[in-house]
C-alpha cells in the first residue's frame, strides 16, 4: 500500500514537472517586452494609445454650419440627410470593363450550352439564337451590375451633405491625424494638401492638431459649389469676415509641377468618387509624389472602402515609378503593423478592417445624442519614423473591441508577422504591466505584445 502511495506521488511530481515545462515553452514562444517599456508612462497613456474621447466640431465651425443650414431652408433636410448618408455608405466601386466582359462571356457560354441541350442541331437557326442569347446577356448584366454614377453637388445638395457628413467626416479625419500627432510628436507640418477637400474638414481637423504651425493649406475639389461652402464655413458664414484659419487656398485642380511637395497630404472619402482602378492608382501615385512626410487616406469603414485602401497600399508599397522625383520609399505607418498582404483579405469570409470614433453630431432635428463614425484609414510615411517601439518590443494593432473580463482581457490583433491573433492577456502570463495596458486599451490602439501564433493551451478557458 505504501509503495503504491509513493508511486502515485512520484507520478504527480512528474506530471507537475511536465506542466511547468510546457508553461515555460509557451511563455518562451511569446516575445515579452522589457519591464521598463513604459518608461514611467501611466498604463492608461501607454505609447500605443491613440484613441480619442468623444469629439465635438470646433465651435466656430459648428456655428457657421448651423447658420448656413438655417439660411438655406432646405425642405425635409433631416430625411434627405439620412437618405444621402445611407446612399454613400452603401456605395460600391464601379464594375471594371474587363470584369464586365468576363461576366458577359461566361454568361453567353452558359446560355449557349443550355440552348444546345434543348434544340436539335438540324433545327438550329444560329442567327436568331445568337440574337436572343445576346439580348438575354445584356438584360441580365443590366439587372445584376451595380450602376455607379459620380456625385454632382450643387449648393442645395452641398447643404444636405453638410448636415449628413460634416461632423462624422471631421471625426474620422481627426482620429487618423491624431495617430501622427501622438506617435511623431516632433512633426509640425507647415504645408498641407487636401485632395477632394469637400467642406474643408481636413483643414479644420489638421488645424486642431497642429494649430499655427501650418502656413499653407491647399484644398483641391472639382466641385465649385463645395469650394464656396467650404470658404463660407471658414469665414463663419460672413462674406466680409476674416477666415478662422489663415492661408487656405481653394483650387479645382492639383498643382501641376511634380516637384511641388507638401509636408502632409490627405485624401478623405475621395477614392470612392474615382470611377475605375486605373484612375485611382494614378491618383494615389500623384498624391504620393506630392508627399514630403505623410500621406493619409480615409474611406468609409465598409468592404469597398477597405479594399480601395488596400489597392492604394499595394500600389504605393510595390509599384516602381518610371521617373523618380523623391527616392525615399513608402513605409507603412498605420494602421498595419506590417507590409504584407492584409490578413483580412486572405481569409474568408472577407471582413473590412475598420475603426470607430464617437462624436457629437450637428444639433439638428433627429440628431440625438452621440453617434459613431465607422471608417478605414491608411497612413504612409517617407521617413519610417514615429513607431511606438522600445528595444526588444514589437507592437500589434487591436482590430476589435477589447473584452474585459475578471482577471483576463480578450484582445484581437493584427500582428507584425502579418497574422491575426486572438490573445487572452492575464497578469500571470504576460506581466502586470502588460495586463493593465491591455485593460486600458481600446479598438484601434496598439499593444506591446508578442507575435507568435501559439497561445497557452489553457488561455482560452480562463
Amino acid at each position: 500500500m505504501a509503495s503504491r502511495s509513493y508511486g502515485a506521488c512520484a507520478l504527480c511530481q512528474r506530471v507537475a514537472a511536465v506542466k511547468i515545462v510546457f508553461r515555460g515553452m509557451s511563455a518562451a514562444a511569446h516575445l515579452q517586452p522589457k519591464e521598463d517599456f513604459l518608461n514611467g508612462t501611466p498604463h492608461k497613456k501607454h505609447p500605443g494609445v491613440t484613441n480619442l474621447k468623444t469629439l465635438r466640431l470646433p465651435e466656430e465651425l459648428q456655428v457657421a454650419a448651423q447658420s448656413i443650414i438655417h439660411r438655406a431652408q432646405v425642405m425635409k433636410l433631416p430625411e434627405r440627410a439620412q437618405k444621402l448618408t445611407n446612399f454613400l455608405w452603401s456605395r460600391k466601386r464601379a464594375v471594371e470593363d474587363f470584369t464586365l466582359r468576363q461576366q458577359a462571356v461566361s454568361l453567353e457560354k452558359e446560355l449557349w450550352g443550355k440552348a444546345m441541350q434543348k434544340i436539335e442541331v438540324s433545327d438550329i437557326d444560329e442567327e436568331a439564337l445568337e440574337h436572343r442569347i445576346r439580348k438575354r446577356v445584356f438584360s441580365e448584366l443590366r439587372r445584376t451590375t451595380y450602376r455607379w454614377t459620380p456625385m454632382k453637388y450643387d449648393e442645395e445638395l452641398g447643404v444636405v451633405y453638410m448636415a449628413a457628413r460634416l461632423a462624422g467626416g471631421y471625426a474620422a479625419v481627426r482620429r487618423a491625424l491624431n495617430e501622427i500627432k501622438k506617435r511623431d510628436s516632433a512633426f509640425a507640418p507647415q504645408t498641407l494638401l487636401d485632395f477632394g477637400s469637400g467642406l474643408g474638414t481636413v483643414a479644420w481637423a489638421s488645424h486642431s492638431c497642429w494649430g499655427d504651425s501650418l502656413k499653407e493649406l491647399v484644398c483641391v475639389d472639382s466641385s465649385g459649389p463645395m469650394n464656396v461652402l467650404a470658404e463660407r464655413l471658414l469665414k463663419g458664414d460672413d462674406e466680409r469676415g476674416e477666415p478662422h484659419i489663415k492661408q487656405v487656398y481653394f483650387r479645382q485642380f492639383l498643382p501641376v509641377s511634380p516637384k511641388t511637395q507638401f509636408d502632409l497630404v490627405v485624401s478623405a472619402f475621395t477614392l470612392s468618387e474615382i470611377s475605375n482602378v486605373k484612375d485611382r492608382e494614378d491618383a494615389v501615385v500623384t498624391l504620393w509624389r506630392k508627399t514630403s512626410s505623410y500621406l493619409v487616406l480615409v474611406e468609409n469603414g465598409t468592404k469597398e472602402g477597405h479594399q480601395m485602401l488596400m489597392e492604394a497600399r499595394e500600389t504605393l508599397l510595390k509599384k516602381q515609378e518610371k521617373i523618380v522625383h523623391d527616392p525615399r520609399p513608402a513605409f507603412m505607418f498605420a494602421p498595419c503593423p506590417h507590409e504584407m498582404i492584409c490578413p483580412k483579405l486572405a481569409q474568408g469570409p472577407i471582413t473590412p478592417c475598420n475603426f470607430h470614433q464617437q462624436y457629437h453630431p450637428l444639433p439638428l432635428p433627429q440628431h440625438n445624442g452621440c453617434q459613431i463614425e465607422k471608417f478605414s484609414y491608411l497612413i504612409l510615411s517617407r521617413t519610417g519614423g514615429g513607431k511606438p517601439e522600445t528595444e526588444g518590443v514589437t507592437w500589434a494593432r487591436l482590430i476589435a473591441p477589447v473584452l474585459r473580463r475578471t482577471r483576463h482581457v480578450h484582445c484581437r490583433m493584427c500582428c507584425p508577422d502579418g497574422q491575426l491573433q486572438h490573445m487572452v492577456v492575464t497578469a500571470r502570463k504576460h506581466s502586470r504591466d502588460m495586463y493593465r495596458c491591455a485593460r486600458s486599451s481600446d479598438w484601434g490602439d496598439q499593444l506591446p505584445m508578442v507575435q507568435k501564433a501559439e497561445e497557452d493551451v489553457d488561455s482560452e478557458s480562463e
